[in-house]
């Protein structure tokens, strides 16, 4: 057996797990929640399956989670129910005591893979050939570990979608130009809503290794790398103009990393928070087309009985990655702890993890 098929051996659910009922694997949930106690903490991802995030003791956006975790301290175990990148930074944020468990290893973000740290570090070389010592690394939340610690080394902060304005400000009051890491989207809307002109503008594209930019190079204020949410990137302008024509009163509300034209034509554009906000106010009989993962839609559909809400684009599906978190993988990770064996430990080594802390912290700090 080669060293591969050895990793994705070691990461196969066991045949009992696919073998046990529903039923069985919730008593089983519970069993072990209650006999751990408060050494156990689940917390959840807005985007996760209703059949896991029924037993999350804390529900948020991945450093609402993370940081819930690090202050959780009689927590000795922290199974995230989330993807690798939110893993990563609840490792990063908790103490040396507590470990934190991915149930599903596969769990990944599209997202944060468009930008790993080599590419990132050929570019930042280039970039620095083009512009000199005149670019702020700043990175989307949504970001490995490695990344985290790239812009933490050269001065950067992290950025969460609620937050991106106030820390592309920051970042302007630095240095003359931002590179913005690894949403192109999030990072031309903030800068578009600051009053940055599309045309000061370019774009990174780390598989080729060039800047797409026609014109002056020297007008550019924003580098926006070549990746984005493979969620969000779903939802169209023909999705907009289809629920105006059959329901113009409906309001529409999009999540920022959403291809610009989207948000330009949606009623409301924010973050997670912002929009399960948005619809918890929202007054009764409203109507609602919101564009974002297909999980949390479906949840605030079920909350929300009184009000008329839609997915944006009918044919939208859940997050894969995402969903890989499960409750046959949920009750394998908490009966690993049991016996011991503590597989899929998320671990992220000490440098990487001093620097990826001063990022998350300078802009905590901000």
């Amino acid at each position: 057996m080669n060293i591969l098929e050895t990793l994705q051996n070691s990461n196969m659910l066991p045949d009992i797990y696919r073998k046990m009922t529903r039923e069985e694997m919730e008593l089983r949930v519970l069993e072990l929640k209650a006999r751990y106690g408060k050494k156990l903490f689940i917390p959840g991802h807005h985007y996760q399956k209703d059949e896991v995030i029924q037993f999350a003791d804390a529900i948020g956006d991945s450093l609402k989670l993370a940081q819930i975790s690090a202050e959780n301290t009689e927590a000795e175990f922290i199974v995230f129910c989330g993807v690798h990148f939110m893993a990563e930074t609840a490792d990063i944020l908790t103490s040396n005591h507590q470990k934190v468990f991915l149930p599903d290893m596969r769990a990944g973000c599209s997202m944060a893979d468009m930008a790993d740290i080599y590419q990132t570090e050929r570019a930042w070389v280039r970039l620095q050939e083009i512009f000199g010592d005149t670019i702020l690394p700043l990175t989307y939340v949504n970001s490995t570990a490695a990344i985290k610690a790239f812009v933490g080394t050269f001065g950067g902060a992290t950025v969460t979608s609620s937050n991106a304005e106030s820390m592309v400000k920051w970042a302007f009051s630095q240095k003359e130009r931002i590179l913005f890491l690894p949403d192109q989207h999030l990072g031309r809307n903030t800068a578009v809503n600051l009053g940055v002109c599309q045309d000061e503008m370019a774009v990174w594209d780390p598989n080729n290794e060039i800047l797409e930019y026609s014109g002056d190079p020297l007008k550019i204020k924003v580098i926006l790398w070549k990746g984005h949410c493979s969620v969000h990137e779903n939802f169209t302008v023909r999705n907009i103009a289809d629920i105006r024509s059959r329901n113009p009163e409906m309001k529409i509300i999009v999540h920022p990393e959403c291809r610009r034209e989207v948000v330009e034509l949606s009623d409301e554009a924010g973050s997670t928070s912002f929009i399960i906000d948005m619809i918890e106010k929202a007054e009764s009989g409203s109507s609602w087309a919101i564009g974002t993962e297909m999980n949390l839609v479906s949840r605030l559909i079920k909350n929300h009985p009184d009000k008329n809400i839609i997915s944006l684009n009918p044919h939208m599906c859940p997050c894969l990655t995402m969903n890989r978190i499960d409750l046959p993988h949920l009750v394998w990770c908490l009966e690993s702890l049991e016996s011991g064996k503590n597989h899929n430990i998320i671990e992220v080594s000490k440098d990487i993890a001093l620097n990826a802390k001063m990022a998350l912290e300078k802009m905590l700090n901000i």
